[in-house]
Order: C-alpha cells, then structure tokens, then sequence
C-alpha cells in the first residue's frame, strides 16, 4: 500500500508540475523578466515609450540554467504537494469515502485554495524587487493560514456537524483578522497593471496545476485498489 501510494504520488507530482512549468513559461515567466526590467532601472514606471521603458515584454531569454532550476523546483514542490494529498486521499478512502480522477480534481481545488489562494488574500504574489515585511514574519503567517485553512476545508468535507462548519468559518476567517505582516507603506518600482497580472496569472496557472496533481493522484488511488 504505502510503495502504490508513493509510486502515484511521485507519478502525480512530476507530470503536475512539468504542467505548471510549462505554464509558468508561457504565461508567468515573461512578467517575471519583465518585472526585474523595473527593478534594476531598466525600466521606469510611467516612461512608456521613453529609451528606457521599451513597450513590449521580454522573452524567456537565454539562462537555460535558470529556467531549468525553475522546472526543478516546480516538480519538487508538485511531488510534495502530492505526497500530502495522497496521503490525507489514502486516509479518507480507509475511513470509507470514495476517490477517483474526477474527486481527485476537486481534491486538488481544495489544494489549491488552502495553499495558494487563501494565503493571496493576505500575502499576494510579488514581482521582483517589491520592498516587503521581513521574510520571518511573513513565513509564520504564510504557515498558519494553510494550517488553518486545510483543517477547516477538512471539516466542512468529513465532519457532518454544524458545529464543524462553524468551527470551519473560524479557522478560515482567524489568519485575515490577525492580518498579515506588512509595511505601513509602498515601495513598487513596477507599474501596477504589471503586478496586478502577475498575481492573477500566477494564480489562475497554480490552480490548474493543482487540479492536474489531484485527478492524477485520485486515478492512481483508484488503480491501486
């Protein structure tokens, strides 16, 4: 059982996360490139057309080293992303609720909201150069928000109380009513249509990624049955 749920969780993390790279360079990367344009002064926000604010954005370039380091990292961080939810889908089958590809998706949803998306709403993705909150501080409540995010999505699916989903509201209200560590002002370089379609694609594109990861890990569950 525990060699099948690695050998899926493995399977699903790779081709998830070759999924999200590709998206990622198609879609995210190029903001990236074109974000440390403005952070190094290349680029000056409110110069379009001048010398230094070339309208267009910037292709992926030629540091293969680099965007070979961002696959790498996108399958790693995919293949533990898939480890934990076949696990906790491994843990709901034995407690009798059924997975396969089409709940696995939903899974991966759930993922995605706990992970990525309920953490934007207080710690948004950044382009490069944005002048934050030390990194700290930012990690501890980045942690808590998924923590507490997670066991609440937990209740609403597996405790049929009403009590759980009150206690569910709770948890995924607490991190936003203690606020996430930021400045008392802003500091971006870029412009912020830059930074506003960073944050959505990056989003939108991890999304599908997650969903890619939880139909693959609930048709592989459904297999090793």
């Amino acid at each position: 059982m525990l060699k099948n749920l690695l050998t899926g969780a493995l399977v699903a993390g790779v081709a998830s996360g070759l999924v999200a790279a590709a998206l990622q360079f198609a879609f995210v990367i190029p903001l990236i490139l074109e974000g440390e344009l403005y952070e190094t002064g290349a680029r000056i926000h409110f110069g379009a057309g001048s010398p230094q604010s070339p309208a267009g954005s910037p292709g992926l370039g030629g540091d293969w080293g680099r965007h070979l380091m961002t696959v790498t990292f996108d399958v790693v961080s995919y293949t533990a992303y898939a480890l934990i939810l076949s696990g906790l889908m491994a843990l709901a089958v034995r407690q009798g609720h059924a997975v396969g590809a089409r709940r696995g998706a939903v899974w991966g949803l759930a993922g995605f909201f706990a992970v990525q998306l309920a953490p934007a709403a207080g710690l948004p993705p950044e382009l490069p150069g944005t002048i934050a909150a030390e990194v700290g501080p930012r990690q501890a409540w980045w942690s808590f928000a998924i923590l507490a995010t997670a066991a609440a999505l937990w209740l609403f699916a597996f405790v049929p109380q009403w009590w759980a989903v009150a206690v569910g509201v709770v948890l995924v209200l607490a991190p936003h009513l203690v606020g996430a560590p930021h400045l008392d002002t802003y500091f971006g370089v870029a412009a912020p249509e830059l930074a506003a379609e960073f944050a959505a694609r990056s989003l939108a594109f991890a999304a599908i990624g997650w969903v890619v990861l939880g139909a693959i890990a609930g048709a592989m569950m459904v297999r090793d049955d």
